[in-house]
């Protein structure tokens, strides 16, 4: 725990502990008071009202006795209107009361109550009683003072592992990037239309379990590396400047195939290396892996089943790849190539309404048209700088 999360409960158990004494006997509230003084600073109150009043002066009690039998309001009632304001809900208390009988004790605890103390008060009984539960109370806060850090502190770690894998995958996606005549800016842009798809369409039935749950945080995040597998294609390829023939269209083709056997590849090693009491760990990790390779081998799948490596067709393609298909075509229609200028948003809207229900998804074309304004504002602001300038 931090030194200053520690240091604050260690001050307030230093101090000198407050505790309210409610009883409308002056006799009671003499002798109670006289035996706490010399150990707690003691607040006393007459009567419900003023019990509630003096519970919401600072400092607040740290526990308070409370008699059961008082006129207009009884302690139970005074303990149902504490336990109600958020600001003495967790004041424990205990009752003292003249009453005798397990009825009137089952009562006192279903109200709240964290003990009962039967009059004629024994002295020893009180300050045993008080101390115990000061302690507890005392220990509770501890406790929740610890919690508090330790959740901010997994949440930190958290928030730091994700932008270890983040930047992991980027990393990954840079690399393969580098290799060829695309820029970064395309992982940048691409992952932002797949984004815009996912969220468009997590509340229509056919996608709904494709985005569920941590799903779409997955694909998003796993989009970058829908290339990786370019790593794999030779230069002489994957550099050309002009088009490219049949025969390396074909070599080409491979790097979707390519970059699954990788992915695939790492998690036979991670899981061969991992120990039998990791194992659990070891499988939740793999389901973002699987996402990746789900995207980078069919995101050159089409609809209509035309598309490659593996010619499949409809919902047999997997979301993740169908959203991809359509990111990854848009950007390649809108961005500067070095055979072929950039189209118009509005050509390119044209060519994606052809391949509506033969290389896209029905659907997620709608999803385009849907967000065609914002897919524009991203295309233009994430442009590729032209030779010469800053990225």
């Amino acid at each position: 725990m931090s030194s200053s999360a520690n240091s604050g409960v260690q001050a307030g158990a230093a101090g000198k502990q407050t505790i309210l004494i409610v009883d409308d006997t002056p006799q009671n509230l003499t002798i109670l008071g006289e035996l706490l003084q010399p150990l707690y600073r003691v607040r006393a109150a007459n009567s419900g009202e003023r019990a509630l009043r003096a519970a919401s002066l600072q400092p607040r009690p740290d526990l308070i006795l409370l008699d059961v039998m008082m006129p207009e309001m009884d302690g139970y009632a005074v303990m149902e209107r504490l336990r109600a304001d958020p600001s003495t809900h967790n004041i424990p208390v205990i009752f003292v009361t003249a009453m005798h009988g397990t009825e009137s004790e089952e009562h006192g605890l279903e109200v709240g109550a964290v003990d009962y103390i039967t009059k004629p008060i024994n002295p020893a009984i009180v300050l045993a009683r008080v101390r115990t539960h000061l302690e507890l109370s005392h220990a509770r806060e501890r406790l929740a003072v610890e919690n508090q850090w330790l959740e901010s502190e997994v949440a930190r770690r958290m928030r730091e592992n994700l932008l270890i894998q983040d930047l992991s995958v980027r990393a990954l996606a840079c690399l393969s990037e580098a290799r060829d005549n695309e820029t970064g800016l395309h992982i940048v842009r691409t992952q932002t239309y797949v984004e815009m798809l996912a969220r468009h369409l997590e509340s229509n039935e056919r996608f709904r379990d494709g985005l569920a749950g941590e799903r779409l945080g997955m694909i998003v995040k796993a989009a970058p590396l829908h290339d990786v597998g370019k790593v794999g294609v030779p230069d002489s390829i994957l550099l050309k400047p002009g088009r490219l023939t049949a025969e390396e269209f074909e070599i080409m083709k491979g790097h979707a195939t390519i970059g699954a056997d990788a992915i695939d590849k790492a998690m036979v090693q991670a899981a061969a290396s991992a120990g039998a009491d990791v194992a659990d760990q070891v499988e939740g990790a793999f389901t973002f892996l699987r996402v990746a390779r789900e995207i980078a081998i069919g995101h050159h799948e089409k609809w209509d089943g035309s598309g490659y490596p593996a010619g499949l067709a409809g919902d047999a393609i997997p979301v993740s790849a169908r959203l991809m298909a359509l990111a990854d075509v848009f950007d390649a229609l809108t961005t500067r190539r070095v055979y072929i200028p950039p189209f118009e948003l509005e050509e390119t809207t044209r060519i994606i309404l052809e391949g509506r229900g033969s290389h896209f998804d029905p659907d997620v074309v709608d999803a385009f048209l849907a967000c065609r304004d914002r897919f524009a504002e991203i295309s233009k602001r994430l442009a590729d700088p032209l030779e010469g300038e800053a990225a």
